[in-house]
């Protein structure tokens, strides 16, 4: 590959554009009229504008992007995460144009986009499930009557769902009854479709998904765990790897489970198999996700990998770089997602970032989408950087984050900041005694 346009912005476009650089490949940035001065759009090759500040007006503008592509005669798209990383209709789109999309085929994001079918996909091929839906459920009949079945509470959710929207917590049958027609609403607005499904919920549980990666020759690999319990609103907030609530056995299993899950889709590029596990260790598989994720450095922190060079290594045709008995873990990593947000209520906190010193630490990642003086503004989502923290163990990485956030200044702009020096100075999370409740129940008044 010589030319790649990269489908996305901030700190995930300027990532990929860093390794871009070390391999040689020229960079397409696009970006929204309110992105015009943020520091990928300086960095890429060329940049060219799509269009107004809103999402539907910019990056999800699939035929303007597309036009640009070819003008600018590239040899693949990276989608990086979020906007258009998992719509099978542009992966579709690009592949009759003749450009590469950077990730799994078009077929395979748009069966593991929907839900339900990735439920029964992974039901047929003997991978654990959470007790539930095998179809779409059409009256609010149909839901209470499996609910009872289920055992309340249950979770009321989207088929097309992603990133905690269209996901209902509901208690009891009054709640399901209350949530039912407006979660309908809700994704058929969001997803273009209003097919929900209840699931069991599962209370104190853990968060795990497993990184996989395999290529067009066969080769399937995993790149061990990450733990993303620490959550607000279905969200994640913090992950690393290794999960210190994972026995060895368990954790094996659950590779093997993984790569199994990969293997039944013939799945190529990067993706992540996601599980639920309950207090007794036991997991069931949640969903795939046909992309790059957020916390992909911390895997790159442990094994030492570079990621996206291996996603554009197997979209290029090539093997895998490494089989499985070659790729190692070592040491302990953590990333923090640094918001513009206010710590207590988790309300977005745009504005101009009138200071930001992130200190003179070594050994510490920061994945930074804005510079001191930039604006973040109220378009997108508000992630001002992700900072990754590594160490032999667990508590040096704790105690690296504890001393960086302390030093950390920016000011302008509210932040979560303050909310990571109350998780690291939190007990059970010191322990590792923590679940995907740990902030609701622990902290958040």
């Amino acid at each position: 590959m010589q030319k790649i346009l990269i489908a996305n912005r901030g700190e995930i476009a300027l990532r990929i554009i860093t390794t871009c650089r070390k391999m040689g490949i020229e960079t397409i940035a696009i970006y929204s009229e309110a992105d015009k001065d943020m520091p990928f759009v300086k960095a890429a090759s060329k940049a060219f504008c799509v269009g107004e500040a809103p999402v539907n007006k910019s990056y999800l503008q699939t035929d303007k992007i597309l036009e640009i592509a070819k003008r600018e005669c590239v040899d693949a798209i990276h989608p990086g995460y979020g906007f258009l990383s998992e719509n099978y209709e542009f992966a579709e789109s690009a592949s009759k144009a003749g450009i590469i999309f950077i990730g799994p085929d078009s077929e395979t994001i748009k069966l593991m986009g929907d839900k339900i079918a990735s439920r029964k996909t992974m039901e047929q091929a003997g991978i654990p499930v959470v007790p539930g839906s095998s179809t779409g459920l059409k009256t609010i009949e149909d839901a209470c009557s499996l609910a009872k079945t289920i055992g309340y509470p249950v979770m009321l959710k989207a088929s097309g769902g992603g990133g905690g929207i269209g996901m209902v917590l509901c208690e009891n049958e009054q709640a399901l009854v209350r949530s039912f027609a407006t979660t309908k609403s809700r994704a058929l607005a969001y997803f273009g479709s209003d097919e929900v499904f209840l699931e069991k919920y599962i209370a104190d549980a853990r968060h795990i998904e497993v990184q996989i990666f395999g290529d067009q020759h066969g080769n399937m690999v995993h790149l061990f765990e990450r733990d993303c319990s620490i959550q607000r609103r279905h969200q994640k907030v913090i992950e690393e790897s290794p999960s210190p609530f994972l026995s060895e056995e368990i954790r094996k299993k659950m590779y093997d489970t993984a790569v199994k899950a990969a293997q039944a889709v013939h799945y190529t590029n990067a993706g992540t198999i996601e599980f639920i596990v309950d207090e007794n260790g036991d997991f069931y598989f949640l969903e795939m996700n046909t992309r790059l994720q957020v916390e992909h450095p911390v895997t790159e922190t442990i094994t030492g990998l570079d990621l996206v060079k291996w996603q554009i290594l197997v979209a290029s045709g090539e093997q895998l770089p490494l089989l499985q008995e070659e790729i190692q873990s070592t040491g302990h990593a953590i990333e923090f997602r640094l918001y513009a947000e206010d710590p207590e209520r988790f309300l977005p906190s745009p504005g101009k970032i009138t200071k930001l010193n992130w200190g003179g630490h070594s050994g510490v990642r920061i994945d930074s989408g804005y510079e001191e003086g930039g604006t973040v503004t109220p378009y997108y989502d508000p992630m001002i950087a992700k900072v990754i923290f590594a160490g032999d163990t667990r508590n040096a990485a704790l105690r690296s984050a504890t001393t960086f956030f302390k030093e950390v200044q920016i000011e302008g702009i509210k932040t979560n900041l303050p909310l990571f020096l109350q998780v690291l100075a939190a007990e059970d999370f010191q322990k590792g005694h923590y679940t995907t409740s740990f902030l609701t129940k622990k902290l958040v008044k």
